[in-house]
């Protein structure tokens, strides 16, 4: 298949708009759709390459909210450079960075001035940043928000790492009356202490390597009682709540719950919660490791029926990795490992393969991994679809052809991943971003040409 670097017309069998999975023809121009057409119509492109991808699927670039890129200060755990190669490799054209693991973390406006600066020309995709709320800097919110933050972080256990402190509940009585005012989403780590601290108070004894030991120590009741809490504060303060990487079938009613309330509630899940059961996951594999953890069969069930019925909106990765030795993978150790699971680049085929197992139609995903993360970034009405007016980030998609997740196929800085081994559906063949050719069969195209985005640009 020709491939050209700035094509004027792309047309195929299988184009991904609005209207659904069917022959059609989109008009390029200075970067966005201009005119969606029938397959035939090609006339226009006034000497412009015509792509022509035939029976392979055309679809809307994924948008991932959920990324930690851990540039500044933590670049040998990811960085920009190979965080966005591997978010292009995996058909992903915008994303938003956590306020954490970096250094400084994001909880000022000069923090995210050298953020910014430490991204500036390296980035393959679009990249937005997210602010954090953390005990003592509410006074900070409204200038990150003004300089075009696109959300903010909090965490309700501790984060990992020094930098972030996780938030009490009088903390966020600070915070979203602030938020509030603004106009701007938080998004949350759902966990509270008490339940950790109850089902962890006696290790003695215990086998740190079995994954057994470790699901036990964060019980889901943890999950479900920080989001009772944050339900109630968004009920309160009408703040739009978010609450990332749900992982218990006991959250779900609460967010039902919610929803039918219309309390600005959403919520989130990742991958490896779609994917992965704890009764596979053997001992001593600590590239499982995350927090909240991967539960059993029947809470990843439970979550597919979440995203089916809209009590959850998105699908978005988390990608969080480290070097190597972090996962402590010689000792096995789940309690010593770092808690993160790097999936970027694989986010589209893991969770496509679950779907085709479940007899899902492929539209579902382009709600839950292209427009739905769109909304939350207040992206919609330029990303997230292909259709008159959008930028033209765009996937081409062979949804029918099988690869084996190797450390050589990868291109996330560091080959540890949970998915290693595994035999995937559906494989990236390029991906374009405005209109330009940046991933092609198994390697990133040319000079980065992704921008630092801004909410308020």
């Amino acid at each position: 298949m020709n491939l050209p670097s700035a094509p004027g017309v792309i047309r195929g069998e299988r184009i991904a708009t609005p209207k659904g999975i069917g022959p059609g023809a989109l008009h390029l121009a200075g970067g966005r759709v201009m005119r969606v057409s029938g397959i035939d119509d090609v006339g226009g492109a006034r000497g412009s390459e015509v792509l022509d991808a035939g029976s392979l699927l055309v679809m809307p670039g994924l948008v991932d909210t959920h990324v930690h890129m851990n540039e500044p200060g933590r670049t040998e755990w990811e960085g920009f450079a190979s965080g966005t190669r591997a978010a292009a490799a995996g058909g992903i054209t915008t994303l938003l960075d956590m306020p954490l693991n970096s250094v400084p973390a994001t909880l000022k406006s000069s923090a995210l001035d050298k953020k910014r600066r430490s991204a500036a020309k390296q980035c393959r995709v679009d990249v937005g940043f997210l602010g954090g709320v953390v005990p003592g800097n509410s006074g900070e919110l409204p200038q990150l928000w003004a300089d075009g933050v696109f959300g903010f972080k909090c965490f309700l256990v501790p984060s990992g790492v020094n930098e972030f402190h996780h938030v009490t509940p009088d903390d966020l009585r600070h915070a979203m009356p602030v938020l509030a005012q603004l106009h701007a989403p938080l998004l949350v780590h759902a966990e509270l202490p008490g339940p950790i601290e109850a089902a962890s108070s006696d290790m003695r004894g215990k086998d740190l390597k079995s994954y057994a030991t470790y699901l036990g120590s964060r019980p889901p009741s943890a999950e479900a009682q920080a989001v009772t809490l944050m339900i109630d504060l968004a009920r309160r303060h009408n703040v739009r709540v978010h609450i990332v990487h749900v992982s218990a079938a006991e959250t779900l009613p609460l967010l039902r719950d919610a929803r039918e309330h219309r309390v600005p509630v959403t919520a989130e899940t990742c991958p490896h919660y779609l994917t992965f059961e704890a009764e596979q996951i053997p001992n001593g594999a600590t590239e499982y490791k995350c927090a909240p953890p991967i539960r059993g069969s029947a809470h990843r069930d439970a979550l597919w029926r979440g995203l089916a019925d809209g009590a959850l909106d998105i699908v978005v990765t988390d990608h969080s990795p480290c070097p190597p030795a972090l996962k402590k993978r010689e000792s096995g150790d789940f309690f010593a490992a770092w808690g993160g699971v790097a999936s970027l680049e694989l986010s589209l085929p893991a969770v496509w393969t679950q779907m085709r197992a479940r007899s899902l139609p492929f539209e579902r995903l382009l709600a839950w991994m292209c427009e739905g993360p769109a909304r939350l970034a207040g992206l919609q009405r330029i990303k997230g679809k292909l259709a008159t007016g959008y930028q033209a980030d765009f996937a081409i998609l062979d949804p029918d052809a099988t690869f084996d997740v190797t450390p050589q196929a990868l291109h996330q800085r560091h080959p540890v991943t949970p998915y290693m081994g595994r035999k995937l559906y559906g494989r990236v063949h390029a991906t374009y971003l405005r209109g330009q050719l940046i991933y092609a069969n198994g390697d990133t195209v040319g000079a980065p040409r992704g921008q630092l985005l801004s909410r308020v640009q």
